[in-house]
C-alpha cells in the first residue's frame, strides 16, 4: 500500500449534480483554478442524481401542493412556492447558458416539457386546490395555470386517471404546459464529459476516507483507492463535500464545530413502473396528489410520464420504506455509526419526536404489491397489476438537527453547511435538491468565496441574468428569460406558454 501526496485549488466529493454544478460554475469564473473529483462508484451520477432514483421532477413548485400550505385563516402561504420557482428558473438559466456556449450538446437529451398537474379528491380538498389556484394564477410567475372540476375536461386532461371513476365524485385538478421532465442524470454526465474536456481530473473508485487541517490552513484529505487499496494524500484550499447521504459521515469527519449536533435520517423509496406501452400511451404529464396524514412530504404521490434514454416510461409513487443505509450502495450500520456524542441527544430527541413517522415508514415497508396496487388504484381506477413492476429508488437522508423549533427537528430540503472560515462545505438533505442545484451552489460560492464576488459577479450574471433579481417584481425580466430559455432548451409552443402580464 502506497502513500503519493498531491496539491489542487478545490477537491470536489461525489461525482453528482451538485458537484457537476458547482465544478462547472467554478471553471467559469475561475478557468485558472486546479479542480479534482473523487467519487467513489465507477460512473459520476449513480447514486441520488440517477434517472432511476429521482422522480425527473423539475421541481418549480407548479405542481407540488407540500410547497403551498393553508394557514389558519384559511389563506395560502405560497412564498415556499414563489422561492422554489424563481431558484429553479435559475438553474433553467444556467443550463441555457451551456447550451449557448456549446459547452453541452443535445438539451433534448436532459430535459422534455411536460405539463405540472395537481389532483385532489373529496370536496375538502377540491375547496383547498381551488383557493391553491387563485392564489398562484394571479402571480406572473405562475401565469398559464389552468382549474377544472368539470369530469370532461379532467377527462381530456387525464383520460387514465379519469376512466372508471364514479361520476359523483369530488375531484379536481389544475394543469400547467410549462412544467418539465428532466433527467438529472444524463445531464450530470454532460456536465463531467464538459470538466474532463477542461482538465479537471476525476478519479472514480476512490474513496475519501478522512480530513485533516494542515499548519498552514489548508485541508489534506486520506483518499483510498477502492480497486487497488493503495492511499493518496491530497490537500486543497477548498473541498466540498456532495456525496449525497454520504455527506453526513463525511461532515462528521472534518471534525468543525458547524457540523456538530447534525444528524440525519435516511429514507428510501419504491416507485411502481409500468410495463405495457398501451398504458404509458395514454398519460402525458407529471400529476401530483396531496400527502397521507402522517407521510413524510417526499411521499407525495404522484403519477409521472417520464422520459429515460429516448424512451417513455410511467412511474408512480413513491412508497416510503426504511433501510438503515445513507446511499443505495452504502453500508448497514450507516445510520449506527452516524451516532457520534455530540449528536446522540439530537438524535434521541428526533426519534422521540418522530413516532408518526416511524409508524408510517414501518407500515410502508410491511406493504405487499396488492396492497400497493390499490393505492395506485386510487389514480388509476382500472389499473392492472400485470401492468406494473416495482424499482428501487434512491436513498434520501434528511437532515436531524437543533432549531428555534427545539431538539431534534427533522428537516426537509437542502441545506448548506460551512466552514467559518469558508474552506470546507457539505450539501445535505433532499428534494428539492437537483432542480435548485445552482441557487444551492451560487450559496456555496457566496458563502465560501466572498473575496471574489465582487469580480465574478458580471460573469454569474451572464450565467444567470436574473442573479440578484426577484423575478415575480419584474415581469419584463421574467417573460425575456422565459422565452430565452424555452427557445435554447426546445421547450415548445413558448409564445402561448409564457405569455406574461406586462
Amino acid at each position: 500500500m502506497s502513500s503519493i501526496e498531491n496539491k489542487t485549488d478545490v477537491i470536489l466529493i461525489g461525482a453528482g449534480i451538485m458537484s457537476a454544478t458547482l465544478g462547472t460554475i467554478l471553471k467559469e469564473l475561475a478557468p485558472n483554478w486546479e479542480i479534482k473529483v473523487f467519487e467513489k462508484l465507477a460512473n459520476a451520477g449513480e447514486e441520488s442524481s440517477n434517472e432511476w432514483n429521482n422522480a425527473g421532477t423539475g421541481h418549480a413548485a407548479l405542481c407540488e401542493l407540500n410547497y403551498t400550505v393553508e394557514k389558519p385563516d384559511g389563506s395560502i402561504d405560497i412564498s415556499k412556492a414563489i422561492q422554489i420557482n424563481e431558484q429553479f428558473q435559475g438553474s433553467m438559466q444556467f443550463w441555457s447558458y451551456l447550451v449557448n456556449s456549446k459547452l453541452i450538446n443535445n438539451p433534448q437529451d436532459f430535459i422534455m416539457q411536460l405539463p405540472h398537474m395537481s389532483m385532489v379528491q373529496g370536496e375538502q380538498n377540491v375547496t383547498f386546490l381551488k383557493k391553491r389556484f387563485e392564489a398562484l394564477s394571479n402571480n406572473p410567475l405562475f401565469q398559464g395555470m389552468e382549474f377544472s372540476e368539470d369530469p370532461e375536461k379532467l377527462m381530456e386532461w387525464i383520460p387514465l386517471i379519469m376512466q372508471g371513476r364514479p361520476a359523483n365524485e369530488a375531484i379536481a385538478a389544475t394543469k400547467i404546459d410549462s412544467g418539465t421532465d428532466v433527467n438529472f442524470g444524463a445531464l450530470t454526465r454532460m456536465m463531467f464529459d464538459h470538466l474532463k474536456s477542461k482538465n479537471v481530473d476525476i478519479q472514480y473508485k476512490h474513496s475519501v476516507d478522512n480530513f485533516k487541517r494542515t499548519k498552514d490552513g489548508l485541508w489534506e484529505l486520506k483518499v483510498r483507492n477502492v480497486h487497488s487499496g493503495n492511499i493518496e494524500r491530497h490537500t486543497a484550499k477548498f473541498i466540498f463535500i456532495g456525496g449525497g447521504g454520504g455527506s453526513v459521515h463525511l461532515l462528521q469527519k472534518t471534525g468543525i464545530p458547524e457540523g456538530k449536533r447534525i444528524g440525519g435520517f435516511p429514507v428510501s423509496g419504491i416507485f411502481m413502473v409500468c410495463n405495457n406501452p398501451e398504458v404509458v400511451a395514454q398519460h402525458h404529464a407529471k400529476v401530483y396528489g396531496k400527502a397521507r396524514v402522517g407521510a413524510p412530504p417526499m411521499s407525495v404521490p404522484h403519477l409521472d410520464t417520464r422520459y429515460i434514454d429516448n424512451k417513455k416510461s410511467l412511474l408512480f409513487g413513491p412508497f416510503a420504506g426504511f433501510s438503515p443505509k445513507f446511499l443505495k450502495s452504502g453500508s448497514m450500520f450507516d445510520l449506527v455509526t452516524s451516532v457520534k456524542p455530540d449528536n446522540v441527544v439530537t438524535m434521541l430527541a428526533a426519534g422521540a419526536k418522530n413516532m408518526p413517522l416511524t409508524k408510517y415508514l414501518i407500515e410502508q415497508v410491511m406493504l405487499s404489491k396488492e396492497q400497493r396496487m390499490e393505492e395506485l388504484c386510487e389514480f388509476i381506477p382500472n389499473a392492472k397489476i400485470e401492468d406494473w413492476d416495482l424499482v428501487v429508488a434512491g436513498q434520501r437522508v434528511q437532515v436531524i438537527k437543533d432549531t428555534s423549533a427545539g431538539k431534534g427537528t427533522l428537516q426537509f430540503g437542502t441545506e448548506v453547511i460551512s466552514a467559518a472560515d469558508g474552506s470546507i462545505a457539505a450539501l445535505l438533505g433532499a428534494s428539492p435538491g437537483a432542480s435548485t442545484a445552482v441557487h444551492v451552489m451560487l450559496e456555496v460560492i457566496n458563502k465560501c468565496f466572498p473575496q471574489h464576488i465582487k469580480e465574478w459577479e458580471p460573469k454569474i450574471k451572464e450565467m444567470i441574468p436574473s442573479y440578484g433579481v426577484s423575478l415575480m417584481e419584474n415581469s419584463v425580466l421574467l417573460r425575456e428569460i422565459h422565452s430565452s430559455t424555452a427557445d435554447t432548451l426546445g421547450l415548445g409552443h413558448k409564445e402561448q406558454l409564457f405569455s406574461v402580464a406586462q
